[in-house]
């Protein structure tokens, strides 16, 4: 996408100055974009370079905030976006989400590759999970980055037999606040309590100020619980498509296991890159930023070759 040039069913005028915006999350003019299904796009940076990275939040119902810090410690060249679904994380309430906007889950993210030229999307736990569900992404992509991510739903037996051997101490009774008037503050108690899993000790008060901050959504929850986790399978993988894809996760990771990557064919190729961070949980920019941005580095030169 050539600068100023809205995408088709893209609305909205301008890309937001140079540099990694900050806290606010949108443009430096304050230009917010929404598909015509109402998935939202902000774009956050933008530097020398031909691609469009789209950062795809986990949760779902954390928002495209959780991977802001994703986004700088990738400090990769061209747009950056930050993108949510309708009805996730703060795209909510707003004229441009339809109703009902679960139903379009998560096929409406072939919108967003489509408002750019040159998509690279980056999903994050969850994100990377609807990004494989959309079969429809298939060729519409240039490159593609699951962190902290899985192939298929196997990742939740692992995660449940993980967290009943390390029982976390005031867990319970926020697991049971949430049970019994589930929303989004006790959403939010919920991951709280739940943050030692997905941090290592020396940045779980770093983790905790990120998981804080975040607009929890708990429809968004309800949603994937009914209608998406326990079900999932990659409906496509890159392999077939010779896709630079980077497959990045933390050796700490205790949500998702890293491991189930191993026995997928369709993820083994020589454009697809394998990478752990060392000392890293499910946030690995968390601790580790920088050795996230060389993997991301990797990407790009994958990208720049296929491209050549």
């Amino acid at each position: 996408m050539s600068e100023g040039r809205v995408g088709e069913g893209l609305v909205g005028e301008g890309l937001v100055g140079e540099g990694l915006v900050g806290e606010g999350l949108v443009g430096r003019d304050g230009t917010e974009r929404w598909t015509a299904s109402g998935v939202r796009l902000r774009c956050v940076g933008r530097s020398a370079g031909r691609w469009d990275w789209l950062f795809v939040p986990g949760g779902p119902g954390l928002g495209s905030e959780s991977v802001a810090g994703l986004a700088r410690a990738a400090s990769v060249p061209g747009r950056v976006w930050l993108v949510d679904l309708p009805g996730d994380g703060s795209n909510r309430g707003r004229p441009q989400v339809p109703e009902r906007p679960y139903e379009r889950w998560p096929g409406v993210l072939v919108e967003a590759a489509e408002a750019v030229a040159e998509p690279v999307v980056v999903g994050h736990s969850t994100g990377g999970m609807f990004l494989l569900a959309t079969a429809a992404l298939a060729g519409r992509v240039a490159g593609l980055a699951l962190v902290g991510s899985a192939p298929h739903a196997d990742w939740r037996s692992a995660f449940a037999r993980f967290a009943a051997a390390h029982p976390l101490p005031g867990l319970a009774a926020a697991a049971d606040a949430y049970a019994r008037r589930p929303d989004d503050e006790t959403l939010r108690a919920l991951t709280l309590a739940a943050a030692p899993w997905s941090f290592t000790p020396p940045a779980l008060a770093a983790g905790r100020a990120l998981l804080a901050d975040l607009p929890y959504c708990q429809a968004a929850v309800a949603w994937a619980d009914a209608e998406f986790d326990e079900t999932y399978r990659a409906a496509w993988t890159p392999a077939g498509l010779g896709l630079p894809t980077l497959i990045l996760g933390g050796a700490a990771d205790r949500i998702v296991d890293q491991a189930l990557w191993a026995d997928e064919p369709g993820f083994d190729h020589p454009y697809v890159l394998r990478r752990t961070v060392a000392g890293a949980g499910h946030f690995p920019w968390v601790e580790a930023p920088h050795a996230v941005g060389a993997a991301f580095a990797e990407l790009t030169a994958l990208l720049a070759a296929r491209a050549a």
